[in-house]
């Protein structure tokens, strides 16, 4: 039979704990410093460039692209780009001036969703009427909307289409917060 004696320094204890969680901390906070700094508007996106170097948007990395041009559009500036969506207008639009918008689902379950898109402007968007699906090329330039810059398709193609089998799009990588539920 083996009996151990067990001799606890209470204040070297302390001291110990204190400089573990100090540790901690320590590489807790450059770990938040790096990515503040070091990655902020360096968002990853999955695109996918065709044979002529445009940019195609698919329902998966919709959301992800629109967010990173508008974090970030000088990344982007002058690409070309091309997607599906439908006509989408607000009221203080100019005749020349849509949204090229998809559904983002923000609740599976209850199917709640919010308008999500890209601003436009094509000197004939009047032609399409507001719901009207359509498959449009375009170049990403910066514009104005209320006196604030933006990001902007400049339309060089639209075609009407058909509704896709499904028109939904999801929140970019779980980062969005939907913020519909806090008023």
């Amino acid at each position: 039979m083996f009996i151990y004696n067990l001799k606890i320094n209470g204040g070297m204890a302390l001291k110990i704990i204190i400089v573990v969680l100090s540790i901690f901390m320590l590489i807790v906070f450059g770990i938040s410093v790096y990515r503040i700094f070091f990655t902020r508007g360096k968002l990853e996106v999955n695109d996918r460039f065709s044979q002529d170097g445009t940019i195609e948007i698919q329902p998966q990395n919709y959301t992800n692209i629109l967010q990173a041009v508008h974090e970030n559009p000088d990344s982007y500036l002058g690409k070309e780009i091309k997607f599906v969506g439908y006509v989408y207008r607000v009221i203080d639009f100019e005749d020349n001036q849509f949204v090229l918008a998809r559904d983002m689902l923000i609740n599976k379950e209850r199917t709640q969703s919010v308008v999500v898109g890209f601003f436009g402007e094509y000197k004939d968007a009047k032609k399409f009427k507001d719901g009207d699906w359509v498959e449009l090329t375009g170049v990403i330039e910066m514009g104005k909307y209320h006196n604030k810059e933006i990001p902007l398709i400049k339309v060089k193609d639209i075609q009407q289409t058909s509704e896709p089998e499904n028109p939904f799009v999801f929140p970019p990588d779980d980062t969005y917060i939907p913020t519909s539920g806090m008023f």
